[in-house]
């Protein structure tokens, strides 16, 4: 059976915490959530999972610890998490938008509001999941700043975006100027589609790849211990 976009994108989730060591890993949504455990399961093994609240689970969802409130603050201050969010709107630096769509001060729509975009990015490691790449997304200027980009974020410790992962291919910001450059296409993807959908032009190397295709032992992980509902292909249809 083919590898399907969604898993192709579960992969390219779970290489965000690859040899990340004993951070705390929060991810947030379906792929980005399998991508952890994923990872967890097979090249992260000191990775942390959390229940989001007070807990800290295996990958099947035993739960392994207590994460009282003070120390999940300190690993949020201290560098020691890695968190992969959502965005309403990304541009070049990866400055993130989750709180409003047009002038900040009036407006057209108002969102889920920056809530901890600022101290996640600041703070310590940061990635995004885009399952749907549009020119909407993707924009040269974000409405309102709420994760912190790379031309905005000097002198902060550990500030690093590392990632960002869509329906269409792995993106990061190893360029000169910290602006955004084309990683990898999922397969079936090309450059032209990316260009596109995409409202700025990000780097583009001479020689592409292709996101990695799952190992069998990791689709069989994938389709059959963490998501045998098939949840994924909701999430990003092939």
């Amino acid at each position: 059976m083919s590898v399907t976009r969604a898993e192709h994108c579960v992969i390219a989730c779970a290489e965000a915490w690859r040899g990340a060591g004993e951070v705390l890993a929060s991810p947030m949504g379906p792929i980005p959530s399998l991508g952890a455990r994923l990872a967890r399961l097979t090249f992260s093994p000191e990775l942390l999972l959390t229940d989001g609240e007070a807990m800290l689970l295996a990958p099947d969802g035993t739960v392994e610890g207590w994460l009282p409130y003070r120390r999940h603050l300190a690993l949020v201050t201290g560098g020691k998490r890695h968190v992969m969010m959502g965005a309403s709107q990304l541009d070049r630096y990866g400055n993130q938008n989750i709180s409003c769509v047009g002038d900040w001060r009036r407006p057209r729509r108002q969102l889920l509001g920056v809530r901890g975009a600022p101290v996640n990015t600041l703070n310590h490691p940061t990635s995004y999941w885009i399952p749907r790449h549009s020119a909407r997304v993707f924009v040269e200027r974000v409405d309102m700043v709420c994760g912190v980009g790379y031309d905005r974020a000097a002198g902060a410790r550990f500030h690093r975006v590392e990632r960002v992962v869509s329906n269409l291919g792995v993106f990061d910001f190893a360029t000169p100027d910290h602006s955004m450059r084309l990683v990898s296409l999922h397969p079936g993807v090309t450059v032209d589609e990316v260009l596109e959908a995409t409202g700025f032009p990000p780097a583009i190397p001479d020689e592409v790849l292709f996101t990695r295709d799952p190992s069998a032992d990791e689709l069989r992980l994938i389709r059959g211990v963490l998501d045998p509902d098939g949840v994924r292909e909701r999430e990003v249809r092939s």
